[in-house]
C-alpha cells in the first residue's frame, strides 16, 4: 500500500502559512530533508490554493531541480471550487469523496504520495486518518498572529509518535511524526 507523507515549514508557534515571510533561513539540512521527502515520490496531492499559486509559477520556472520534479510528477488536486486543472500538465482534479479517492490511489502501484503546502488538505488528511507521516521543519521564530497554523484552536486531540528529530545548523528542528491510530 502506498504511503502519504506531508512536509511543512513551521514556526515555534505553529504557523505554517507563508514561510517565505517569517522563516529566518533555509539551511543545508533542510534541503537534504526535502530531497529525502521527494525521493520515491511519484504523486503529489495539492489543495486549491497551493495548486492555483503553483500552476502560475512552476510550469515556466527554471528553478531546478524542483521545477522538473513538480512539472513531471502526477498532481492530484483536492478542490470543491475548481472546475478544471487542465492548464498544468499531469494534473487531475479529485472529484467526489477525498477519502474514497485516497483509498483507491493508495491501492495503485507506485511510490509515495507527497502533500505539498496545502494546510487545509493536510489537516483533513490527519483528521480522516489518511496521513502516514508528517515532517515539520520548525524554525526558531515566533511568526505571530494573522497567519494560519497547522491545527485550529478547536482541533480534536490527536496523538503522534516521534520518528526522528534532527537539529540543524540554523537552529531549526526537523521533526518527523507518525499519527497514532
Amino acid at each position: 500500500m502506498r504511503k502519504i507523507y506531508a512536509g511543512l515549514f513551521s514556526s515555534i508557534d505553529g504557523v505554517v502559512e507563508a514561510p517565505d515571510q517569517w522563516q529566518p533561513s533555509f539551511d543545508e539540512e533542510m534541503g537534504a530533508a526535502l530531497a529525502r521527502m521527494l525521493d520515491g515520490q511519484d504523486a503529489v496531492l495539492l489543495g486549491r490554493a497551493t495548486y492555483s499559486e503553483w500552476a502560475e509559477y512552476w510550469p515556466t520556472s527554471t528553478d531546478e531541480p524542483f521545477a522538473s520534479f513538480i512539472n513531471n510528477t502526477q498532481k492530484y488536486v483536492a478542490s470543491t471550487t475548481l472546475d478544471s486543472v487542465d492548464e498544468w500538465s499531469n494534473s487531475t482534479l479529485i472529484k467526489g469523496s477525498l477519502t474514497d479517492f485516497i483509498a483507491d490511489l493508495r491501492q495503485q502501484d507506485g511510490g509515495t504520495i507527497g502533500v505539498a503546502g496545502s494546510i487545509g488538505l493536510v489537516r483533513s488528511l490527519i483528521e480522516q486518518g489518511l496521513l502516514d507521516e508528517l515532517t515539520l521543519m520548525i524554525s526558531p521564530v515566533v511568526a505571530g498572529g494573522g497567519r494560519r497554523r497547522l491545527f485550529a484552536d478547536d482541533s480534536a486531540l490527536t496523538k503522534f509518535d516521534l520518528l526522528e528529530a534532527q537539529p540543524t545548523s540554523s537552529g531549526a528542528l526537523i521533526a518527523t511524526y507518525r499519527p497514532v491510530r
